[in-house]
């Protein structure tokens, strides 16, 4: 394959060309055959073209896009906002020892603008305090996955264990402990930049 084919699959790769064909065809209820004798097209092209092995050009999209009643906008859309990250167990396990108070592990990929945030917060049991958020309101979702969690606002205390859940919304700030003399681990959920009242 040439460079510039190559970069010409790589520019169209967003916009799903073979899924978006398929997805027409599939919602029509026509097979491959029906739709090469209603384009003229064959189905070996077709085919190809679904699986990506071929770059389809317009011409061809203008022949496909009129049995299916679309304009060519319908393929060259941007794709829907999709995204899937995935951590690891093994990512989440510290090989070595780690020195800090606190260790933040975070569960999404970098966006500019998501939803939620979530993190695995790994708290060390010397009863070093944490404040998620010092000095502003909190909206949080914390599950606690091994140890104990101590919670302190406002004079309340707290003690959670390993498959407690809290959920905090307050304006009050918060400290965190781990409890007990072993580490403390959670999973937190809040609200994301996305998500934020303006």
């Amino acid at each position: 394959m040439s460079n510039e084919a190559s970069l010409a699959r790589r520019s169209l790769e967003p916009y799903s060309l073979g899924t978006k064909l398929r997805d027409l065809r599939t919602r029509k209820r026509l097979t491959l055959s029906r739709l090469a004798t209603e384009t003229g097209l064959s189905t070996a092209l077709l085919s190809k073209l679904e699986t990506d092995r071929m770059i389809p050009t317009l011409p061809t999209l203008a022949i496909i896009s009129r049995v299916f009643g679309v304009g060519l906008s319908h393929f060259f859309q941007e794709s829907r906002r999709h995204s899937l990250s995935i951590t690891r167990k093994a990512h989440l396990e510290t090989g070595s020892a780690w020195h800090d108070a606190v260790r933040r592990i975070p569960l999404l990929p970098p966006l500019k603008s998501p939803a939620l945030a979530a993190e695995v917060i790994e708290l060390a049991g010397d009863g070093s305090p944490y404040s998620p958020t010092p000095g502003n309101c909190i909206t949080c979702l914390v599950y606690v996955i091994d140890g104990q969690l101590g919670l302190e606002s406002d004079g309340t205390k707290e003690v959670l264990a390993a498959g407690d859940c809290a959920f905090i919304e307050s304006e009050a700030s918060f400290v965190w402990r781990a409890a007990g003399k072993t580490t403390c681990r959670l999973l937190t959920v809040a609200p994301g930049a996305h998500s934020a009242p303006q």
